[in-house]
């Protein structure tokens, strides 16, 4: 199983970014993935997930901001981020079934 998360790089406080998590070996449809981050020096955070239903829950520090949707056809899910703040700096990851990807990094500068 793998999972490949791309589409970070470096955005200006206010601009949006679009994280993809493209699986293999492991058919999205059928189960729970999701989004945890990692802040410099800081432990890493659950982001949000989204069911095999499509039920979405996000972190409350989020809520409002994140957008997480899933291609089942692909078999790709998507963190959209709207509004970026400097603490959303972080490397993000995106898991399932206690498979992890190896993160992707968003830069936000002030």
């Amino acid at each position: 199983v793998q999972l490949q998360a791309s589409g970070g790089g470096l955005v200006q406080t206010g601009g949006s970014l679009r994280l993809s998590c493209a699986l293999s070996g492991l058919t999205l449809k059928y189960h729970v993935i999701g989004w945890f981050r990692q802040a410099p020096g800081k432990e890493r955070e659950g982001v949000g997930c989204i069911s095999h239903v499509n039920v979405t829950y996000y972190a409350e520090s989020v809520e409002g901001r994140f957008t997480i949707s899933r291609d089942n056809a692909r078999n790709t899910m998507y963190l959209r981020i709207n509004s970026l703040k400097p603490e959303d700096t972080a490397v993000y990851y995106c898991t399932s079934r206690n498979y992890w990807g190896q993160g992707t990094l968003v830069t936000v500068s002030s």
